[in-house]
Formats: C-alpha cells, structure tokens, sequence
C-alpha cells in the first residue's frame, strides 16, 4: 500500500495521465449552529492509477468528510479536485451524479443489499441506471461476480449468504461499471478478524489486476 502523497500543484495545472485523483488545498467546512467546523483545511494529495491506498486517522481527523469529496458524494468549500483528468471540483449535481456513477466504485462497512434480489440482480443495479440492456448487464454482472470468487453463488439471495460473501457480492457491485477507482470506507467493520483477512486478499487481488482503491 502506498501512502498519500503531498505534491507542489498551481491551481489552471492538468494532473499528469497517470493521476487519477488530484486534490489541491481542498477545505471543507460545515455550519453548526453558529459554530464554523473546519472538517479539512487544505489538503493535497495525488493518487496514481494502479495505487493502493490507505487514508488513516484518528476519529474526527476528517477521513469520511475527504472520502466523501472523492466520491462525489459532497462538494468542497474551496480548492480544486481532480478525477480522472476531469476538474470535478466545479460540476453540477447531475454531472457529479453522471460520475459516480461511471467513474467511482463504492463499498461500505454496511453492505446496502436488497435482501429479496439475487446476488446477480444486486450486481446489475447499477448497470439498469446506466442504461444497458439486459444482456449486457448480464455479462458484466456475471464477471464481476467471478472476479471477487462468486460465480457460483450470481443466484443465492443475501440471507444465503454469508457475511464474507455479501461484502463480495458489495465488492461486485461496486466494479461492475469498470470504475477509474474503487472507494472502500471501513469494508471489514462488521466481519470477524478471519473474514476481513479474506476480504482484504479481495481487494489485493483486484490491485493485482490494475484497480485503482482507496
């Protein structure tokens, strides 16, 4: 794993190709009552594509807030953000919505299955959002599944499942529009010491074939 790098960037530079996540002096603050929280002050980082990364500090230090920003799932008070090439810093929210859903991979501590669907339909969402046809979904479904070890269980619903392998089919879910990176937030925070080891063998093994994580 590699750690986050800090790195001289001017505000108008375009990250180098094999940047896929470039922040500058990002700030996010929220207003609480009268009270200004300082949730980031500043940060820059640069992450390559093919890396795999680690954001680690104590509670409160802001790593939900930055993991936020990177996916897209908030907008920064000041600074610049880049992903993939594209300033995402400045987007609209249907054109934040257009990324995270084409550019962003996520995975939480909370696996959000749908209890009644199979593991293959709970893969495919996102692909039905996109807009591809059935077959289509299908396809990819399917080789994401096998990707994180499941071909077997595309047509067992959650409850036949267990806590290993639902992250697995979160995991599948997560890859199945080929995102530039894949955002895991606490993946292993409800499995056992023995189930999160097979999750992060997961995750390396994606590292393996090129995916970018955080």
């Amino acid at each position: 794993m590699s750690g986050v790098q800090h790195m001289e960037f001017r505000t108008g530079d375009q990250p180098l190709p094999d940047i896929v996540i470039l922040t500058h002096r990002l700030v996010r603050d929220y207003q609480v009552g009268s009270e200004t929280v300082h949730a980031l002050r500043g940060v820059s980082i640069q992450i390559r594509r093919n890396e795999f990364t680690a954001i680690m500090g104590p509670s409160g230090s802001g790593k939900s807030t930055l993991m936020n920003l990177l996916g897209c799932l908030d907008t920064p008070s000041s600074g610049e953000y880049w992903l993939n090439g594209q300033k995402v810093s400045e987007l609209d929210d249907d054109e934040l919505a257009r990324i995270r859903n084409k550019e962003i991979g996520f995975v939480f501590q909370t696996f959000n299955l749908l209890p009644r669907a199979t593991s293959l339909h709970n893969v495919e969402l996102p692909l039905i959002y996109a807009g591809l046809s059935s077959r289509r979904r299908r396809e990819q479904a399917e080789h994401a599944l096998g990707q994180v070890g499941l071909a077997d269980r595309m047509h067992h619903k959650p409850n036949e499942l267990s806590g290993g392998q639902r992250q697995r089919v979160a995991i599948a879910r997560a890859l199945v529009n080929r995102p530039s990176i894949l955002l895991a937030d606490e993946p292993t925070g409800n499995l056992d010491s023995a189930t999160s080891s097979e999750i992060m063998s997961v995750f390396e093994t994606l590292h393996g074939t090129g995916q970018t994580i955080v």
